[in-house]
Order: structure tokens, then C-alpha cells, then sequence
């Protein structure tokens, strides 16, 4: 019995030791492009977020804006709606664009609606516990000039192991006032994907 017991704790080391040798982990830079699945990836929502966003920045509204106010107009981003078949973080793909309009210098961002609900609970904070003289006050808030809203659609189409996954990413910036469309963005990304012998 003491036989049998040393053997299969033997084994179960031995089973560790195999499975953990087949392991391999390997860091490499963030902006290394690995695209392992075919799937949307952080190369995806960065290189979309920096070309839609430069683009936007370079259309006729922001000057036009500039023109007439004599200020950056003020951004904020509002729902961009995952309606492909597959898991896709939005959120990082918001940040990815909120990076984007921040760090361009051409317009001021507004923080989101979340945000704006963390630090309203903040001020709020303030009233009863900070001295007067550092205590913010309400209603001293920034109205955004403009919101960006997107969807992110795809279509997927496969044969004999190779897939092609097509999708379509939209971006529209409204004048919050008007509720006029000052832009619309569209940028496409197709991959093909080969897997002989396998069937998708």
C-alpha cells in the first residue's frame, strides 16, 4: 500500500513537471503587433483609434469651430456599441481614443458620464469635510461642445480552414446644442485567416 501510494505521488510530480515544461512565456514590447487569432486585438483598437482620430481632427468642424468661438471645442465620448459576433473590450478602445483627443492638444475632453458621477460624490465629499477656502463648488462644470459616439459591426465568412473576418468601425461626433452630425468616420480592417486542415 506504501508501494502503490510512493508511485502515484511519483506520477502526479512527474504529470507537474510535464505540464509546467510546456510552458513558455516571452515579454516583448506593448506596440509588438501579435495577431494570434484573427480576432480584434490592442493592435486593432490602437491603430484605429490613432488614424480615426487624426482624421477627425483634420476635417472642416474644428476649424470651422475655431473660427467662430475663438476656443477648442470641448469632447466627450459617449457609447461606442459592440454589435460584432465576438467578446470585444469597448472600454479600452474608448481609452485608446479619449488618449488620442487628449494628447492631440487640438481640443479639451470632458470626462464621461461615470467619471463625472465619481467626482460629483467627491465635491459633494467636500462640502461637509474640506475647509471653505479649498472646497470646489457646484455647478462649475465644463459642458461638452461635442460628444463622439460608435459602433464596431463585422461580418465573418469561412471555407475549407481559411476565414476572413471583415469589420467596420463608425464614429460620428454630434454638436451637443444641435444635435448636429459635425463628423463621420469610417475605417475597415479585413483579415484572413488559414488554418489548413481545420474547419472553422
Amino acid at each position: 500500500m506504501k508501494k502503490l501510494a510512493m508511485i502515484f505521488a511519483v506520477l502526479a510530480i512527474a504529470m507537474v513537471a510535464i505540464s509546467c515544461a510546456g510552458t513558455s512565456v516571452k515579454r516583448v514590447e506593448t506596440d509588438t503587433v501579435m495577431d494570434l487569432s484573427g480576432r480584434w486585438n490592442d493592435t486593432d483598437s490602437q491603430l484605429v483609434s490613432e488614424q480615426m482620430v487624426k482624421e477627425m481632427l483634420e476635417r472642416p468642424w474644428l476649424r470651422r469651430f475655431l473660427k467662430e468661438t475663438g476656443k477648442e471645442p470641448r469632447v466627450i465620448v459617449g457609447d461606442i456599441r459592440n454589435k460584432t459576433d465576438e467578446h470585444i473590450e469597448v472600454e479600452t478602445f474608448r481609452k485608446d481614443i479619449e488618449r488620442e483627443l487628449t494628447n492631440s492638444g487640438d481640443v479639451r475632453f470632458v470626462a464621461s458620464k461615470s467619471e463625472r458621477e465619481e467626482i460629483r460624490d467627491e465635491r459633494a465629499d467636500m462640502q461637509e469635510y474640506s475647509s471653505e477656502t479649498t472646497a470646489k463648488k457646484f455647478k462649475k462644470e465644463t459642458a461638452a461642445d461635442f460628444m463622439l459616439k460608435g459602433v464596431i459591426t463585422s461580418i465573418s465568412d469561412a471555407a475549407a480552414g481559411k476565414k476572413v473576418i471583415f469589420y467596420q468601425i463608425d464614429l460620428e461626433l454630434f454638436d451637443t446644442e444641435s444635435n448636429e452630425k459635425a463628423w463621420v468616420g469610417q475605417k475597415k480592417i479585413k483579415k484572413v485567416i488559414d488554418k489548413p486542415g481545420i474547419g472553422f
